[in-house]
């Protein structure tokens, strides 16, 4: 029987597994890097251990480390969670060295699955049907797939449709695995346009393996799932009966044991479907399936481990659960970090089961975290059960609308947006469909009454902040003249700007009626429809700039104020490359005074397990380059300047 378990891993996922643990009565050991130090699931465990550095191949990506954090806590057990180790044959052998029990599969069904070119001669013997990858591709074959043998979650996959950027792609592919997870073997199989990504969920014991249902996993963006559902809309009851079949007989043939997930793409248009790989481990979207199949997936890993044998039946799903995957990035997908001033979620119940129709979160950070550059960008995992898939939806459009997110850029809104789409509504999203809708879908413009009454409720929470801090006149109304030429003005980054009066009964805005102001809430009427706006006001301590977060019925908006006089020294020169977001200097491509064309690769800035290329934004000469190799750099640092050439003037 397990007593202590070491969860080899971070975040959302350890908290995962220490709340089965504390109902099981089982003891929990976290190990932490120096930026997880604060996280709320170091703080959960009965016991922590440091693993010094702040880098994955420092710290998470050390067996060594791992392995000694267990023995010197007196864990005698060790739970890869997911990411960073998890599939790693060489960490289950030198837990079992150890004399420590290992909550996972056996090191050779890892290293079957692991090497995904084998795995799929293996599924193929298994009769299961798989993509045949080209040895020699032809334009006949684009477009292409390139695909990190020990990859997940999107690292180490380019999509390649022109022969001439094959080679580049492979490379870059192989920097990008490389640097997530120390492999960088690459394949290429051909790519699916139209196609869904369809996974089995199974669990295997010592006598027999048994699939419990399907899950949908096709909204995507870079590869990485976005939208998560169980079961798999309107697929086939025949075509979801083969695929568990095949799960199971594959999972079978491995040995396998314990929680695994066997994914395959479905093409819908000719119902047919190929095997694409078998994660040897607990997947991100693992609580849907718990949901709808009234199990716990960690419990059922831990018994194997034991040498239990669980009754675990193939069922048919009941109801429909809707996961999402809350990121810190903008509306491009870009990396966010900086603190969490709030994160309120609603729910019903975190990390376990629901007793009926509800919500669930399952979180990594709380209010106050700082969310680092270091790791994967998803703060939470946001699910909801109903009896039916559109009661789940709709309840999981009405929390994230709750959400209040203060601090830190996420993609509340844009999920909200992609629950809404009918093409969402309606099941018939593909792989390639997210990345295919436009990104100002969410971010529409302040066309609308309301659209405004988001700008004004920042404005005006701006303003009675002003008049709080007053330390004279406090009896004077906000901004109120005796002879008033003109109306006050708040200008938000982006946005025509906000005219306000101040008079003796407060504020006044044409069109809009003010009921209620402070710098936290705001009330007010817009066509005869009264609505509430909350808010935080948050300022940036590089310059000083005032940003306020209002949240209003319909969803949140961040608004940075532009200020009335700019500073000279916070100038910055034309054709200034200028960091997306904070990271280390992979590589710098190009020299001082090379010249470069629009588009061309400058330097590669690697954040949260994601390498982003910094490019020329116009045709010119690489004037400075102010960073090398290694170096941390924060958002919005001038990385390089490429200037343009000035025309010559002639007497």
């Amino acid at each position: 029987m397990i007593q202590r378990l070491l969860v080899a891993n971070r975040g959302e996922i350890a908290r995962r597994v220490f709340a089965t643990c504390r109902r099981l009565g089982i003891e929990t050991v976290a190990v932490h890097s120096d930026a997880d130090a604060s996280l709320p699931y170091v703080a959960e465990a009965d016991h922590a251990v440091r693993l010094p550095g702040n880098a994955p191949a420092d710290t998470y990506l050390r067996i060594d480390l791992v392995v000694e954090a267990a023995q010197r806590s007196g864990a005698d057990a060790v739970h890869p969670g997911y990411g960073f180790l998890s599939e790693n044959a060489d960490l289950a052998r030198a837990v079992l060295a150890a004399g420590l029990t290992w909550v996972g599969p056996p090191p050779e069904a890892i290293e079957a699955m692991g090497d995904k070119v084998r795995a799929k001669e293996i599924a193929e013997k298994a009769g299961v049907p798989v993509l045949a990858a080209p040895s020699d591709p032809t334009e006949a074959d684009l477009p292409l797939l390139v695909k990190a043998s020990a990859g997940g979650g999107g690292r180490g996959m380019r999509v390649v449709r022109t022969l001439d950027r094959l080679e580049a792609e492979i490379e870059a592919a192989r920097a990008e695995a490389e640097s997530a997870f120390g492999d960088g073997t690459v394949f290429v199989e051909p790519y699916v346009e139209a196609g869904r990504h369809v996974e089995v969920q199974v669990v295997a014991t010592a006598d027999r393996a048994v699939a419990l249902g399907t899950r949908d996993c096709s909204v995507q963006r870079r590869h990485q799932k976005v939208v998560e559902e169980a079961p798999a809309p309107g697929l086939p009851a025949a075509t979801e009966a083969a695929m568990c079949e095949a799960a199971e007989r594959l999972a079978a043939d491995i040995g396998y044991r314990g929680a695994g997930t066997v994914e395959f793409l479905y093409d819908p248009a000719a119902d047919r479907w190929f095997f694409l790989e078998m994660n040897t481990r607990l997947q991100v979207e693992h609580p849907v399936t718990e949901l709808v199949q009234e199990v716990d997936l960690v419990e059922l890993q831990l018994a194997v481990a034991e040498g239990q044998v669980p009754d675990v039946q193939r069922m048919p799903a009941k109801g429909h659960a809707v996961e999402v995957r809350l990121y810190a990035e903008d509306a491009t997908y870009t990396p966010q970090s900086g603190a969490l001033v709030t994160f309120d979620l609603p729910s019903d119940v975190e990390f376990g089961p629901l007793s009926g129709a509800g919500v669930r979160v399952d979180s990594g950070f709380a209010s106050g975290d700082e969310v680092s550059t270091f790791y994967d960008a998803m703060l939470a995992k946001v699910m909801a059960w109903a009896p039916t898939r559109e009661q789940a939806v709709r309840m999981l459009v009405a929390a994230l609308r709750r959400a209040r997110i203060h601090g830190v850029t996420t993609n509340r809104d844009q999920l909200v947006a992609i629950l809404s789409d009918p093409v969402f509504v309606a099941g018939d999203m593909t792989t390639t469909w997210l990345e295919s809708r436009p990104i100002s879908a969410e971010s529409p413009a302040d066309s609308t009454p309301r659209d405004r009454a988001n700008l004004v409720a920042g404005a005006l929470m701006l303003a009675a902040a002003d008049a709080e801090r007053r330390t004279v006149q406090q009896g004077v109304p906000a901004a109120w003249r005796n002879v008033v030429s003109q109306p006050q003005r708040t200008t938000f980054e982006g946005h025509d700007p906000v005219e306000w009066w101040g008079t003796r009964d407060g504020f006044d805005v044409q069109g809009v009626a003010v009921l209620e102001v402070s710098p936290t809430r705001v009330r007010l009427e817009v066509d005869g429809v009264t609505g509430r706006w909350d808010g935080l006001i948050d300022v940036d301590q590089r310059t000083g700039t005032r940003e306020v977060w209002v949240d209003g019925a319909v969803g949140s908006v961040r608004l940075r104020e532009v200020p009335r006089f700019t500073d000279p020294a916070d100038a910055v020169a034309s054709g200034s490359l200028l960091a997306p977001m904070p990271g280390t200097v992979v590589k710098v491509v190009a020299e001082v005074g090379a010249t470069v064309s629009a588009g061309d690769a400058v330097l590669v800035l690697e954040a949260m397990k994601m390498q982003h290329t910094v490019t020329a934004p116009h045709d010119g000469t690489v004037a400075e380059i102010n960073v090398e190799p290694g170096a941390q750099v924060a958002s919005g640092e001038v990385l390089a300047v490429v200037a343009t050439e000035q025309p010559e003037e002639h007497a």
